[in-house]
């Protein structure tokens, strides 16, 4: 509990924890908040403020004061926003104090995570060892063998999902093993996205392939169990599903021994399935359906192919000899 809320008495610090835990039911948001809401509180203390003290000024002067981008700003603004209104509908404060502030004028026409090309992705993919070298002790014979790398197998799987349904990482690594099943021929995944909006997506034939013998490899046949679970030294499965800090571990080593930039992120392949599906004759409409997006104008942030069409042209015509 920050100090300026704890002095303030058990009314604010009750609804104070209240506003995290009623009002916000995403996760990633709640910690967004959590993080921005400390970080101004630690400001007031720093500057021998109580929350009855506090007025818009103040605020304004904590956000001229931050070294963020313009997003970043936005971010905390509504994350005080949300928690003073909270505050007043609960009559702990009297106003809204950081209604009255105003952010700094922002609008993005391209998104800017890095996305790779097709051929880079597919670099990847095939980049990805499947199958490890094991020592197999002297009572039996001594030397190696090659066995089945469920590592190789689990990231594969995962880097080829998120890039052939543009599923958030947050989406895919919290599949459980119920929800892959297969209709007819074809194979069908249940992503719980942002929102908690469930998503029914099919899969594309490699994705399914990759899918397949991981699971095959792994053996998990608990269909409550997390089927992309993180993998100790000894390659034994922990029961916990692998977390998105780790994933992005994982995409940076596998770029990195794929010779890759580790400027790649979760992220990316997101924006690399759209682009390339849009790139290859598929329409808007049908991407923003896959993407899970409301609005196409989000979807557009994620079409980079003018991005990639530009760098082409600048590598083909400017050469300064």
């Amino acid at each position: 509990m920050p100090a300026i809320i704890a002095a303030a008495g058990d009314k604010a610090s009750e609804h104070f924890l209240e506003f995290f835990a009623a009002t916000i039911r995403n996760r990633n948001t709640r910690a967004a908040y959590v993080q921005a809401i400390a970080q101004f509180c630690r400001w007031c203390e720093e500057h021998d403020l109580r929350l009855a003290t506090i007025r818009p000024l103040h605020v304004s002067a904590y956000i001229e004061a931050k070294p963020l981008t313009a997003p970043s700003i936005k971010q905390h603004l509504a994350a005080l926003r949300g928690l003073f209104n909270w505050l007043v509908i609960k009559q702990v404060v009297p106003e809204n104090l950081a209604m009255f502030v105003k952010g700094p004028k922002f609008s993005r026409q391209v998104g800017i995570t890095p996305i790779m090309e097709a051929e880079q992705m597919r670099l990847l993919l095939d980049s990805i060892p499947i199958t490890r070298k094991m020592k197999v002790p002297a009572k039996h014979g001594g030397g190696h063998k090659e066995v089945l790398d469920i590592k190789g197998l689990r990231d594969r799987a995962i880097i080829a999902i998120m890039g052939y349904t543009f599923g958030r990482v947050s989406a895919v690594v919290g599949v459980k093993r119920g929800d892959y099943r297969h209709e007819g021929k074809r194979a069908r995944l249940r992503l719980l996205e942002k929102g908690n909006k469930e998503k029914l997506v099919w899969l594309h034939r490699e994705a399914e392939e990759f899918l397949d013998a991981y699971i095959a490899a792994a053996g998990i046949d608990d269909k409550e169990a997390a089927l992309f679970q993180s993998v100790d030294k000894a390659h034994k499965f922990s029961g916990q599903a692998i977390t998105r800090r780790n994933m992005l571990r994982v995409v940076k080593d596998r770029c990195r021994a794929a010779g890759l930039s580790e400027e790649f992120c979760n992220h990316t392949f997101r924006g690399t399935g759209m682009t390339v599906f849009l790139q290859n004759g598929g329409s808007l409409e049908a991407a923003q359906d896959m993407a899970n997006h409301a609005d196409p104008r989000t979807t557009k942030l994620y079409d980079r192919r003018k991005d990639l069409a530009t760098l082409n042209e600048i590598e083909r015509r400017i050469a300064f000899e």
